[in-house]
């Protein structure tokens, strides 16, 4: 079996010894970041399957960093954060975060949330390459949408809500399912959060030309139709 390897990135030397300690107890590999001017070039030398990132950093704060490495590379990035209002979760997921999880936080929610990510980023890869419906094209490679021969890049968001509906095209998913599929536990996302994303989201699509392509169910949820 693989040893995952994580790279954590955590200014607060307690709360970076807490995680590490527990982590190597699963049996996960951690590196600690040792130079905040110099994540980007720590995490390369050492090539983790996951990121655990910080927003509040010195030199560079966590969403700088994390735009940096998108620009790279497509590693798994957890946030941790103190600053867990629904602009700040946005930000992250739209910069290309996979989870959100505020501070403080139970460790065994933690190493929770560390597995579901893992899981779903290297446990299924390859089983399906896109989505397709009513000429709409869903990479879930590139995280790309193409629709007569335009082509959408997708923020971590807009990809996820549209895998969620075009999985289910045809039939209604609830606001709370959505919620559940996106970030693994809604405790900490309030409902304004997917109203802002769905927004946005709906505006891009409109740009490609497709208006009317996710329909709101009112009183209970999205579709498309």
């Amino acid at each position: 079996m693989e040893t995952y390897k994580l790279f954590l990135v955590e200014d607060d030397p307690a709360i970076a010894r807490a995680i590490e300690n527990h982590l190597v107890m699963w049996g996960y590999e951690i590196a600690r970041v040792k130079n905040f001017d110099r994540v980007w070039e720590e995490l390369a030398a050492f090539s983790p399957h996951l990121v655990l990132l910080d927003i509040s950093l010195p030199h560079q704060n966590g969403f700088q960093w994390c735009e940096k490495i998108r620009k790279s590379s497509r590693v798994p990035i957890i946030f941790l954060s103190s600053a867990s209002g629904s602009e700040n979760i946005i930000t992250a997921m739209d910069l290309g975060g996979d989870d959100f999880i505020p501070k403080p936080f139970d460790l065994s929610v933690l190493t929770a949330k560390v597995q579901a990510v893992l899981r779903r980023t290297y446990a299924f890869q390859g089983t399906q390459n896109q989505l397709e419906h009513k000429g709409v094209v869903l990479d879930l490679t590139a995280s790309t949408l193409t629709y007569q021969g335009q082509r959408l890049e997708l923020t971590k968001n807009d990809f996820r809500i549209l895998q969620v509906l075009l999985e289910n095209a045809g039939h209604t998913v609830s606001r709370s399912q959505l919620i559940t599929r996106l970030w693994e536990n809604d405790s900490f996302i309030d409902q304004n959060t997917l109203t802002v994303s769905m927004a946005r989201l709906r505006k891009k699509l409109e740009e490609l030309g497709l208006s009317g392509f996710v329909v709101t169910q009112k009183g209970q949820g999205y579709f498309v139709p």
